[in-house]
Formats: C-alpha cells, sequence, structure tokens
C-alpha cells in the first residue's frame, strides 16, 4: 500500500513502529492537520460552533473595536487586517462590514493552510488574500489582528509527574482485533528543566501542558506588531497560568470524544495559556491588556444596545437575537470560560473592552 492510501491511523501506527513513541504534540498536530485540511468542521452540520457562526453582533463589535483603534491611532494609511484561523471568514465578514460603515476598509490577509477552509473564507471575503503562517504577513503596514479560536488548536507539550521527576507524556499504540488503538503514557526520559514552581509539590500523575508552538507564534506576531505598529485582539477558553492539569479534549458531532480514538476525525484542543501569550508580547515590547471575561469585553463594547437595535428591526427574530446575546456573554455559557486579550503597539491607544467592571455599592 502507498504512503497516500494509508490512512492517519496507520501512518502514525507505521511512524511508531519504526521510531518508536510519538510526543503528544507531535500526535496533536499530525491528527489536527488532516482534521482541518479535510473539512469544514463549523455550524450543525459540522462539529463545533464558534462566536461568530452564533451571531453577527460577535463579528461587529471586533471589527468596530479595532476600527476605533485604528482611528484613534491616528488614522494610518494602509493598515491591514489579519486574522488567524479565520474558519469560514464569517467573524471578518462582518468585522470588515462594520468598519466599512465607519470609514475604516483595510486589506485584508488570512493565515489559513486548510484548502477546504481557504475555499469557504474566499467566497465570504473575496478580496482576502492568503498566507501560510504569519511571516507571510506584509512587513510594511501596520497590523490589526484577531485571533479567535486559534490558540487552542496548537499542539502542546505535556509533562507527566512519575515518582519523583517529571516525563514527556507520548503516545503509543496497541493492535486489538487488527485495529490500531493508541495509548498516552509517560515516556522514558527525564524533563530537566522548563518546569515550573508551581509543580513541585504535584502529585503523582499530574499532567503539565507547554505551549511551545503557541509561545513562538504568539512571539513572533507581537514582533511583527512591534516593528510595523497595531494591536492584536486574542480570543479562546482558557487560563491565567503557569497551571497543572491535563485540558487536552476532543470533540465530533458537538460532543466530547477520546482524543485518542480515530486521530484526525475529531477536534483536538487545549485551553490557552493567557500569561505565556502575554509573556510573549511584553518580551517583545507590547503593551498586554487582559484577559477579561468575552462576556464583559462584549458588554463594555455595546453588544446589549446592538442586540436591543436588531431585535426593534426584525421582531420576528428577538427570540434568536437574546438567545445569541446570551450564549455569547452569560457566565453560564461563553461569557466567562472564554477570554479576551489585547495586545498592543506602545505608541497606539488601548482598545476598548478592557476597563474594569464597576463595583456595585
Amino acid at each position: 500500500m502507498s504512503a497516500d492510501a494509508l490512512t492517519l491511523a496507520q501512518r502514525l501506527a507505521r511512524q511508531i513502529d519504526s521510531g518508536g513513541p510519538i510526543t503528544i504534540a507531535h500526535y496533536m498536530a499530525e491528527a489536527n492537520q488532516h482534521y482541518y485540511g479535510t473539512r469544514d468542521p463549523l455550524g450543525a452540520a459540522g462539529d463545533f460552533t464558534t462566536a461568530p457562526e452564533i451571531s453577527q453582533m460577535f463579528g461587529e463589535l471586533v471589527g468596530l473595536c479595532l476600527a476605533d483603534v485604528w482611528m484613534r491611532s491616528g488614522s494610518r494609511p494602509h493598515s491591514l487586517y489579519a486574522e488567524l484561523g479565520p474558519g469560514r471568514g464569517t467573524l471578518a465578514a462582518d468585522a470588515l462590514r462594520a468598519m466599512a460603515s465607519v470609514g475604516f476598509t483595510p486589506e485584508v490577509r488570512f493565515v489559513e493552510t486548510s484548502p477546504t477552509l481557504r475555499e469557504r473564507q474566499q467566497a465570504a471575503v473575496p478580496n482576502a488574500r492568503h498566507c501560510d503562517d504569519v511571516a507571510g504577513l506584509p512587513d510594511n503596514v501596520p497590523l490589526l489582528v484577531v485571533a479567535n479560536e486559534f490558540f487552542d488548536a496548537l499542539p502542546v507539550r505535556q509533562y507527566v509527574r512519575a515518582g519523583n521527576e517529571w516525563r514527556e507524556r507520548v503516545v503509543i499504540r496497541s493492535t486489538v482485533d487488527d485495529e490500531d488503538h493508541f495509548l498516552p503514557m509517560p515516556g522514558y526520559r527525564r524533563v530537566e528543566s522548563g518546569i515550573p514552581a508551581i509543580a513541585a509539590d504535584a502529585p503523582e500523575g499530574s499532567i503539565l501542558e507547554v505551549p511551545m508552538a503557541g509561545a513562538a507564534i504568539a512571539l513572533d506576531l507581537a514582533s511583527r506588531i512591534a516593528r510595523q505598529g497595531g494591536a492584536a485582539i486574542i480570543i479562546d477558553y482558557g487560563y491565567e497560568g503557569p497551571a497543572v492539569g491535563d485540558t487536552l479534549q476532543a470533540v465530533r458531532g458537538h460532543r466530547f470524544a477520546d482524543p485518542f480514538a480515530d486521530p484526525g476525525e475529531s477536534d483536538l484542543t487545549t485551553h490557552v495559556d493567557f500569561t505565556m501569550i502575554g509573556n510573549m508580547a511584553r518580551q517583545a515590547g507590547l503593551r498586554v491588556l487582559g484577559p477579561v471575561g468575552q462576556g464583559e469585553f462584549l458588554r463594555q463594547l455595546g453588544i446589549d444596545a446592538r442586540a436591543d437595535q436588531l431585535a426593534r428591526t426584525t421582531p420576528a427574530r428577538a427570540a434568536d437575537v437574546e438567545a445569541a446575546r446570551h450564549r455569547l456573554t452569560a457566565d453560564d455559557a461563553m461569557g466567562t470560560l472564554f477570554k479576551v486579550m489585547a495586545l498592543v503597539h506602545p505608541q497606539w491607544v488601548d482598545p476598548a473592552g478592557f476597563e474594569a467592571p464597576a463595583q456595585s455599592s
């Protein structure tokens, strides 16, 4: 059988047979590359739904937030709107429409590698141009960047507490009824450095995640903004690290699944360490705002007023608009699990949405 005819599971099995166990980061990278490269995973017919697909209000408010930053920072000509992992292009289409309503029509670049999603994005935003990574963005214009549910899909290294030492977590395979099964286990090599102090007293079997791929992209993006000007809005589910815990999860058909079953057929993610992203930005010389809860961010940007306006304009959709507003902002939905961080050039103004909420008396 040719290599091209092998399933991803068979290719991974061959890799393990020839070279030994593979790291969690390697497994996650291979699985997600196949997953995103072979399908549109979004919407009711897909595996999950993101905030831009829930309501136009999300993209509109993010777009107006960036347009406001651009105007208050001097309305620099030839600025660029860039989105990392833009899904179907829904967020960008809504954001750009809102930007145009206040006189801001930037060039558009999408950082995307999936051929399937590139087609959907081009249909939604015909004037967008694609690049494979942050390095492919133009280097001579200010950047206004959005990354919504981008960092969570990047591979992480996992370390596991084994006795009095830490070892990298790896994936092995076993065969049952002629089918390949993949299992995580502690590797054989001791991790000598990079373990934070918070993990010193972690119990046996504890998992520590190190987002090295995310750190590299965050630093690259921040360095570009530091040289070129602009700001980035990062939106994802996550935490302020470092922290101990296994957050690797798989979603398939809008339900949680086994991350180690059917590699490449479900969406693999981990919770994002916002402290890491902030540290990379500060290292590059940027100002960091947040993280704040997505609900608070959207409320400060005016989602309640926008929802009221949409309900008045289209009364038949009022219930749907209110359901979307609740889902995006409520504490029992996406309001606090999802967080927002801004990375800002020191000569640009702070984006709206990051003020401390008023304290009730």
